[in-house]
């Protein structure tokens, strides 16, 4: 008689789904819930340019550089991206359409401001490369707002004439952003992410599902 346990047909359904590759074709609901979130993501920057900006000034007039503690919120919408959809392109997507909105909005940067989209996007899909798409906790969300900081650093050297500022600023001013894109982009992604799940919006994708089955 064999002592070996029965495995149920949802045992089977889950380790077949465990097995199964990781799809990297977008849906449609991908699409509808990436242009959302790069909107409403947009509507966020839109208040921070005003808020974040004058923490941004107080801060620089400090010690120059500090500043760049106030950056990471304009950073969120390609964490929030790779985290939800999962997807090659959905961080630099959400960033790059945060961005637009903002731009169109009034941003007072102006075509920079897409230009700054496109590097923070790359580099926070660049952190979701790394891990194949298929890692989405804290550590990599910390890791994917830092990767977006950095790439707004390297964007500024050049935009902003950072390349000509004497090399403590941007010692200081790099640590600061990698600081804020890991917490304000990161956690608060993170944390945004996990709020949404729990609602039950997510539960078309693997970020909700996750969620719901630890609560």
């Amino acid at each position: 008689m064999s002592t070996r346990p029965t495995q149920s047909p949802t045992d089977s359904s889950t380790t077949r789904d465990r097995r199964r590759p990781t799809s990297y074709r977008w849906r449609v609901v991908d699409i509808v819930v990436a242009a959302v979130l790069g909107v409403a993501t947009g509507l966020i920057f839109v208040a921070w340019n005003v808020v974040g900006y004058a923490w941004f000034t107080a801060m620089d007039a400090l010690t120059p550089g500090i500043g760049g503690i106030a950056v990471g919120i304009w950073l969120l919408g390609g964490v929030l991206g790779g985290l939800i959809i999962r997807k090659p392109g959905a961080a630099l997507f959400v960033e790059l359409l945060a961005s637009v909105v903002s731009m169109l909005l009034g941003s007072q940067w102006s075509i920079e401001t897409v230009y700054s989209g496109i590097a923070q996007g790359l580099g926070a899909e660049l952190i979701f490369a790394i891990f194949a798409y298929r890692r989405f906790g804290l550590v990599v969300a910390a890791l994917a707002g830092m990767g977006a900081a950095a790439g707004a650093f390297v964007l500024e050297l050049f935009v902003s004439g950072n390349l000509a500022k004497s090399p403590e600023f941007l010692v200081i001013y790099l640590v600061c952003l990698l600081i804020s894109g890991a917490i304000l982009a990161g956690l608060i992604g993170w944390l945004l992410t996990r709020a949404l799940a729990a609602t039950g919006v997510l539960d078309r994708f693997a970020a909700g599902r996750e969620v719901r089955k630890l609560s």
